[in-house]
């Protein structure tokens, strides 16, 4: 059966009864995993492995939010803590070289963790860029404050999850920073003007438009779409994310059972893909909505087919590292940058 478009969680550490015959039903793209399905190494990596054998397909993607800081679903005892992104931008502003070497060798630690699990895509890198005022959700998530900085690093990151063989989704285009709400919550709107945005939000995320994997914002940016989030915004995914920012990597939605979004989990499925998402990502693991969204996505076709494919063949084999070398560089490059609760190795 070809994989439908949309991404699915789970409930729990293990694949129900009812999980498995919706998984063989539906045969979704990927999985995306949380810390609830997470209690040690070798459960993990089962069900990664339980997963694809479900579905039966080898290659089929398996995500996480692994950034850092706040937003890391694996950790002590079993994995590293690894610092948010400002950590590493304050690096960056004592010295470039670096923070962007930090960066990248960041991500490569990380994406030997996860490869070593079965999971092949990180939804990192983050490349809002916040300002005064705005929400925390994004907060010390962002490498910094300006476009160059934060595509610097961004890009950093990418490169060393890459190198470790795993695939980095760049999120949330075309930009969270402005947001003055938390989209779990409720719709941000944003009403900055498009020059503005263009020159600070957009910015950041053009040097990364060549990245494989994208996410969107459930953000409203009344100057370019008076109504609608740019997930669901034709205007918005059409004219900034695929024009002006020129990415054509596969997009994703941001989780669709957000707060932001309003309808039922069918509606919102077919406003994301008809709007010109590639992949509905629904992520809280309750059965019931995720039949909802299977039911709405259609089987992977057209340009959707094509960047799903181009997506998972950029995805090469890790290089070597020795790896306690690294995680001691990593620690000494990082002494001083992180904040309190982060720790390096």
């Amino acid at each position: 059966m070809a994989p439908r478009a949309f991404i699915t969680g789970l409930s729990g550490p293990a694949i129900t009864a009812e999980e498995r015959a919706f998984l063989r039903a539906s045969a979704p793209w990927g999985l995306i995993l949380f810390k609830r399905n997470v209690e040690a190494p070798a459960q993990l990596k089962a069900l990664v492995d339980e997963f694809r054998g479900v579905i039966g397909r080898a290659d089929a993607p398996v995500l996480i939010d692994q950034e850092g800081g706040r937003v890391q679903r694996l950790g002590p005892p079993h994995w590293p803590a690894y610092p948010p992104g400002a950590a590493f931008g304050r690096l960056y502003d004592r010295d470039r070289t670096q923070g962007v070497a930090a960066a990248r060798l960041g991500g490569r630690l990380i994406a030997a963790d996860l490869a070593a699990l079965g999971i092949t895509v990180d939804c990192l890198p983050v490349a809002d860029v916040p300002v005064p005022g705005s929400d925390a959700v994004i907060g010390d998530r962002a490498y910094g404050a300006t476009p160059d900085k934060v595509a610097a690093l961004a890009g950093a990151a990418a490169e060393g999850l890459g190198e470790g063989g795993v695939l980095p989704v760049v999120k949330h285009l075309p930009g969270h920073g402005r947001a003055t709400a938390d989209s779990h919550l409720r719709l941000p709107v944003v009403g900055t003007d498009r020059a503005t945005l263009e020159s600070t939000d957009f910015a950041a995320f053009r040097p990364l438009a060549g990245l494989p994997l994208g996410m969107t914002a459930h953000v409203v940016f009344t100057n370019l779409d008076r109504a609608l989030p740019a997930t669901t915004s034709a205007t918005i995914i059409r004219h900034v994310i695929r024009g002006f920012i020129g990415f054509d990597g596969l997009l994703m939605s941001d989780d669709l059972s957000m707060g932001a979004l309003s309808g039922g989990l069918a509606e919102r499925t077919q406003a994301a893909l008809a709007a010109g998402c590639d992949m509905a990502l629904h992520c809280n693991g309750k059965l019931a909505e995720m039949q909802a969204v299977a039911d709405a996505a259609p089987e992977l076709a057209g340009a959707a087919a094509r960047r799903a494919a181009a997506a998972l063949a950029a995805r090469r084999a890790p290089g070597a590292l020795d790896l306690n070398a690294a995680r001691a560089e990593f620690a000494r490059m990082m002494d001083g940058a992180m904040g309190a609760g982060t720790v390096a190795s």
